[in-house]
């Protein structure tokens, strides 16, 4: 007799984006505008050698070092954000923060509002978690939220929604009318406000505002999580915080020690250097990238909106009379380039490609896509 599992999970796919890179893998020299993955160099590597030589190689405290979250609650400070070091936790990326936030606050049943296109990731956990997501799709309003659209999709099991400026795929930030009219709804009907906020600090244009500066009012109950992974080219280490008031933050924190424990001791110090880093050179590289594919992309006839943060474009491709999954299969087959399909993030129609890759790898793999399109 095969062993059940849980029934909710078995109905989840694995994750399409990295499907379509696997799918690209198999073909020799396909250049993959897929994953999320900077290609710079992570910039403090020696200090992991420091403390490793230290001997930090056992248990830390469940919510990370006392010096790294000292560490964070200062950097919070200097972008807006007071949250005190009890109000922290340090988590094995963003995945394990948002994973161990759902999970603390979701009984069987519950909803969430995820508005779309967004990563598949808040549907995963969600599901696993025994929960339910209320889409909200923001394609016909430029992926802003409007409150009428958000009124039409809470319901009476609703319990949070989660938020993401600047986004992933779309690179887009959400404005003043849409954070306005999240804190109008969730102070109404009591939903906590998650924040994915891992690509705050690449953001290209002025005036850009976070949620929780905005509306300090909804403190309790807002949620921001972050990550060392996108800022500082740091995905393979896995670090990642979450910030809450005191309530809120205490059935998370326990969630958090019971899943991962602790992240490891000997990556910490390394944090701890990194918030120091500047960030302004990988920005004003994907700036510069930004505006070459945008302009690229126009030029073939792709519609897209212009991103102001993050590092994906996500074009509209249903001009092309096909799926956005044919569209990408056949780009890796036909044309050796590789993007995401649109379906990946609740939003058929589109693609996503990613400019986290070096410059001549982007001009050969848009050099593809466009002569790919010439033949159609």
């Amino acid at each position: 007799m095969e062993a059940s599992t849980n029934n909710d999970l078995a109905l989840l796919a694995t994750s399409g984006i990295r499907r379509f890179n696997a799918l690209a893998a198999k073909v020799d020299g396909c250049v993959r505008l897929t994953l999320g993955e900077p290609e710079f160099p992570t910039p403090v590597c020696e200090a992991v050698a420091r403390s490793l030589a230290k001997g930090q190689t056992h248990y830390p405290p469940n919510n990370g070092r006392p010096d790294l979250l000292e560490a964070l609650s200062a950097y919070m400070r200097r972008h807006g954000l007071g949250y005190v070091p009890e109000e922290l936790a340090v988590t094995c990326g963003a995945t394990e923060a948002l994973s161990a936030t759902l999970m603390a606050i979701l009984d069987p049943g519950d909803e969430v509002v995820v508005p779309t296109p967004a990563f598949g990731l808040y549907e995963t956990i969600v599901r696993a978690a025994h929960g339910r997501v209320a889409t909200l799709d923001t394609s016909c309003s430029g992926f802003q939220i409007r409150e009428r659209d958000l009124r039409g999709v809470v319901g009476l099991r609703t319990r949070a929604i989660v938020i993401t400026s600047p986004n992933n795929p779309t690179g887009c930030v959400l404005d003043s009318e849409s954070l306005d009219a999240v804190a109008g709804v969730a102070a109404e009907r009591g939903l906590v406000v998650v924040c994915d906020d891992v690509y705050n600090r690449l953001c290209y244009e002025e005036g850009y505002e976070r949620f929780a500066p905005r509306h300090p009012e909804l403190r309790d109950q807002t949620v921001v999580v972050d990550s060392f992974s996108k800022p500082w080219a740091m995905t393979g280490w896995r670090l990642g915080w979450l910030a809450a008031a005191p309530a809120l933050n205490s059935q998370i924190q326990k969630m958090h020690q019971y899943l991962v424990s602790s992240v490891p001791s000997f990556l910490q110090e390394a944090a701890v250097v990194a918030l120091g880093c500047d960030v302004g050179p990988m920005r004003q590289t994907y700036r510069r990238r930004r505006d070459y594919v945008v302009g690229r992309l126009e030029e073939m006839g792709l519609p897209v909106q212009r991103p102001a943060g993050a590092f994906y474009a996500f074009p509209d491709v249903r001009s092309l009379g096909m799926g956005s999954e044919e569209l990408c299969e056949r780009l890796i087959r036909e044309a050796g380039v590789a993007c995401v399909p649109g379906t990946c993030f609740g939003a058929e129609g589109f693609m996503r490609l990613s400019y986290c890759v070096g410059d001549a790898d982007l001009k050969l793999g848009l050099d593809r896509i466009e002569a790919f399109l010439a033949r159609l």
